[in-house]
């Protein structure tokens, strides 16, 4: 009891950890048919591992959608606030005391937001068995070339984004912008990078992959019915046309059947963009039957534009075909299951998808990062004296020299 009292964060989340152990989910999904696969897996590098408490966290912040991120972001600002500036304190605190305590929690979620971001880290790998074949490819991604691209993410950052993460090539879409001819391979990756672009026409973005020409987009504009016919204007052009997320789910879902008459060939189904991750499942499910009654393809795409480490998805493609068994896409739950929540349970649900994503070895991670803290905070202190490294290092060499010293025998 007296443990509890003294260390009620610490010991709360130790039993999270047990019980979320109980009921996980799977560090990975086939996106179509929501099983575990059982010929690709997800190889973590050992600084993941060893760090998994920051890892985990990053990777949780980077899987929230646009509304939940910002619910998740006043919850727990509000919350740390009053948690800083109530806390007791065996001294009396000045109000500007207080109020710097209230401070450190925000500013604290504030350094993770942006390490989320820009901080460079370790990132899982998809791994394949050999009876897997195809490629491992991402459909959809930009450079600083498209508007909302980082500045400075050429091409060979964006290739050697892919190669971290266990893709062997990647189309590249950026915003209406058109490549001419085959993408050189940057030095220092083995990445495959291929042409494409994403046409941005009345209210829906479409992916055009394969050999790809400038098209005149005002005449596409407008309408719906003048949107679609962009769709036989890139089969035209020997190129695939694919419907991105989250323009036909916001803005296009009853005109769903008019894309399929005028000719599209497939449907992102997860795509990594905070806009998009609140695709529901149920949805999802439609644009599958949807797609496997017509033989269309399906998709996932990172869409990654150079602000984040870490992508949600995986395809594996099987060269030269098409069709609704073309593609394989391989997803992470964390990113996924947060669709069927409502966005402003994000501060609590999140944590909860989160310990329930680990696996043994982050768990154990996890778990070994909680005993040390407590060890250090257990830590004797003379009189006054606060927190610090300092005492950890000289309780340690002080129980290091009583081990060493032999036993004096008396005279």
């Amino acid at each position: 009891m007296n443990l509890l009292r003294r260390h009620p964060v610490a010991i709360a989340l130790v039993v999270l950890l047990l019980a979320t152990a109980i009921h996980p989910l799977s560090p990975l999904i086939d996106a179509v048919t929501s099983s575990t696969p059982v010929d690709v897996d997800l190889e973590r590098p050992v600084t993941y591992v060893l760090f998994a408490p920051l890892s985990n966290t990053l990777d949780a912040l980077t899987f929230l959608s646009q509304p939940r991120a910002e619910w998740a972001l006043v919850v727990w600002i509000l919350a740390l606030a009053a948690w800083g500036a109530l806390r007791r304190s065996e001294t009396p605190l000045t109000w500007r005391r207080r109020i710097t305590r209230a401070l450190v929690g925000p500013g604290v979620l504030v350094l993770l937001a942006v390490a989320t971001v820009l901080l460079p880290r370790p990132v899982p790998r998809l791994t394949t068995e050999g009876t897997v074949g195809g490629t491992v490819i991402d459909y959809h991604a930009h450079t600083n070339a498209s508007h909302d691209g980082r500045p400075g993410w050429t091409l060979a950052k964006l290739a050697a984004w892919h190669e971290r993460q266990g893709f062997e090539a990647s189309y590249v879409t950026d915003h209406n912008v058109v490549y001419d001819g085959s993408l050189p391979v940057p030095e220092g990756t083995s990445i495959n990078l291929l042409p494409g672009v994403e046409w941005s026409v009345y209210g829906q973005h479409v992916v055009a992959i394969g050999p790809v020409e400038p098209v005149p987009r005002d005449s596409f504009q407008g309408s719906t019915a003048r949107m679609i016919r962009i769709f036989a204007a890139i089969e035209r052009q020997g190129g695939l046309s694919i419907a991105s997320l989250p323009e036909y789910w916001r803005y296009h879902w009853d005109d769903l059947g008019a894309f399929v008459v005028a000719g599209v060939d497939g449907f992102e189904i997860v795509n990594c963009a905070p806009k998009a991750l609140g695709f529901p499942s149920n949805l999802r499910r439609q644009v599958l039957t949807l797609a496997g009654s017509h033989d269309l393809m399906v998709v996932g795409a990172s869409d990654n534009h150079g602000w984040g480490r870490v992508t949600c998805v995986w395809n594996v493609s099987l060269p030269g075909a098409q069709g609704f068994h073309t593609n394989r896409v391989f997803a992470r739950p964390l990113a996924l299951v947060q669709g069927d929540c409502p966005p402003w349970t994000a501060a609590l649900t999140q944590p909860w998808f989160l310990l329930r994503s680990l696996t043994w070895s982050e768990r154990a991670s996890w778990l070994t990062w909680v005993v040390i803290i407590l060890l250090y905070r257990a830590m004797p202190r003379r009189e006054g004296q606060g927190a610090g490294l300092g005492i950890l290092a000289r309780s340690l060499g002080r129980r290091s020299r009583r081990t060493t010293v032999p036993n004096e025998t008396p005279t």
